[in-house]
């Protein structure tokens, strides 16, 4: 890695344990030749808590992913997966510290900082699953570009995700009838409680609580799966990563339906919408330094 990095802190410094854990990182990170920078918001609290130790450089939030060669992240997935979308289109590196309670992918414990020296040995080449003791590794994964399409075939909306894209009646549990179609040829209508759009990273998330595969990381596909059908018939399918899905609510009872991004970012859909679902153009990339590969991390989860 080259000198002088720009690594931006990415935690909600509102709750202490995780401001604390961020100076940790902060003080791990100025005996390297790095600028780190935090949000401006933040800096009073920051400042407090550093009491003239280390350099900050403060910047609005939208400037911050502008700016950053790198993003560490401490927190648990969620906190992951909205730095991941708002750095979709710069495809800044993330290397996620665990805070939460699972932490698929997250790469570090607060226990293991000691390796954040591997950042500045420069990126592996050609190494599989980290055999290789220097260095880091880039994972890419990729996401789904989400659109909401009138009737007039214009785009009201469109999101990026990375784990998935949720279509249910909201908040109250009603039956919601959802058609499918891939590449404009219809495939199936889920009558069920929602339908579950994800990535083989969001494999291990909702999808899999609802019953869904558990999907390798690396492989080129989308997974959709129902929430509860009230069918037999109604089973995840997994399509190809260059399918683009189209989803229609054809509820005759005009029930309201919303779609939601990774669980944080939810439009509603009007009842002519059609929501296009497709591999985006941009991947996550994941920072990753230590040995071994998803099903290591898998199995160490789940267990």
């Amino acid at each position: 890695m080259a000198d002088n990095k720009k690594i931006a802190l990415i935690t909600n410094f509102n709750i202490y344990e995780k401001a604390g854990a961020a100076m940790q990182v902060a003080q791990k990170l100025s005996t390297y030749p790095c600028e780190v920078m935090v949000a401006s918001f933040n800096r009073d609290k920051v400042l407090r808590m550093n009491r003239g130790r280390m350099a900050f450089t403060f910047l609005p939030m939208d400037e911050l992913y502008a700016q950053a060669d790198m993003l560490i992240v401490l927190g648990g997935d969620g906190t992951i997966l909205e730095a991941a979308r708002r750095s979709a289109v710069r495809q800044i590196p993330i290397l996620g510290i665990n805070l939460g309670r699972v932490g698929y992918m997250a790469e570090l414990e607060m226990s293991e900082l000691h390796m954040l020296g591997r950042l500045f040995e420069g990126e592996r080449t050609g190494v599989i699953n980290g055999i290789c003791d220097e260095g880091y590794e880039i994972e890419r994964r990729s996401m789904l570009h989400v659109e909401l399409v009138n009737t007039a075939g214009e785009v009201r909306s469109k999101m990026y995700g990375l784990n998935d894209a949720v279509i249910t009646n909201g908040s109250v549990s009603r039956i919601v009838d959802i058609e499918l179609s891939e590449n404009g040829t219809p495939v199936t209508a889920y009558r069920a409680d929602g339908l579950i759009v994800a990535t083989p990273t969001g494999s291990t998330a909702y999808s899999m609580s609802a019953g869904g595969p558990i999907l390798d990381p690396c492989l080129n596909c989308i997974c959709s799966t129902p929430i509860c059908p009230q069918t037999m018939n109604n089973r995840p399918v997994i399509f190809s990563g260059d399918a683009t899905l189209e989803f229609r609510n054809i509820s005759t009872r005009g029930n309201t339906a919303f779609v939601s991004i990774d669980g944080q970012e939810s439009i509603m859909l009007h009842p002519t919408d059609t929501v296009r679902i497709f591999r985006s153009p941009y991947h996550t990339n994941l920072i990753r330094i230590k040995k071994g590969g998803f099903l290591s991390a898998l199995r160490k989860k789940l267990s």
